[in-house]
């Protein structure tokens, strides 16, 4: 159910996204990006790790990341290592950037479909009852923002929900919340994009 959930979401966005493309266009090699990097690279601090993202529409990127990451639902909590995807849909960009604020570096608020995946093999502790090998992923949506400034400092904050699913320990339902402190090593587009 919640993959098709999932599906259902990204096929919408896609559909929403097909419908916005014609109305405006960025000027040179476009994939419609206005406001969206392209290709966003970013080392994580706070959660040592790294992040990638790719913008593929005008408002929507899809996001990987591996790091350190925490787990909690009804079984339990699991912290260590875990891959965290996200296909994100932006829905402030052009309203940060008519009030003059700063887009580059996708500046702004988002809605994402979650997948994470937290590795038995790199586990630093863990209360959930079962054999010692077990992986646990997430599905779910959350609501984030992200700001870049303008010497590539990044945050990122996330607030969520969905189902985590054990792999040799019991299944559930719990929150997801995200914060994440980086640098953007990719360079960023400049603060006012060019329209035709």
């Amino acid at each position: 159910m919640i993959r098709n959930l999932f599906v259902a979401i990204v096929l919408l966005s896609l559909f929403s996204a097909n419908a916005q493309y014609g109305r405006v266009t960025e000027k040179g090699p476009t994939f419609g990006l206005i406001n969206l990097e392209r290709h966003q690279f970013k080392f994580d601090l706070f959660a040592p790790g790294f992040s990638y993202e790719l913008g593929l529409f005008r408002n929507q990127s899809v996001s990987t990341s591996l790091g350190l990451g925490i787990a909690t639902y009804q079984e339990g909590y699991n912290i260590g290592l875990a891959m965290n995807n996200r296909y994100r849909y932006y829905h402030n960009l052009d309203r940060r950037n008519s009030l003059g604020k700063d887009v580059s570096g996708n500046s702004g608020n988002y809605i994402a479909a979650a997948q994470a995946i937290f590795f038995s093999q790199l586990r630093v502790a863990t209360d959930i009852s079962g054999p010692t090998d077990f992986n646990l992923g997430f599905y779910g949506f959350v609501y984030g923002f992200q700001r870049t400034y303008p010497k590539g400092f990044n945050f990122t904050v996330e607030l969520g929900g969905g189902y985590y699913k054990g792999d040799g320990v019991p299944s559930g339902y719990g929150p997801l919340l995200g914060f994440n402190f980086g640098w953007v090593a990719t360079k960023r587009k400049s603060k006012k994009p060019t329209f035709d």
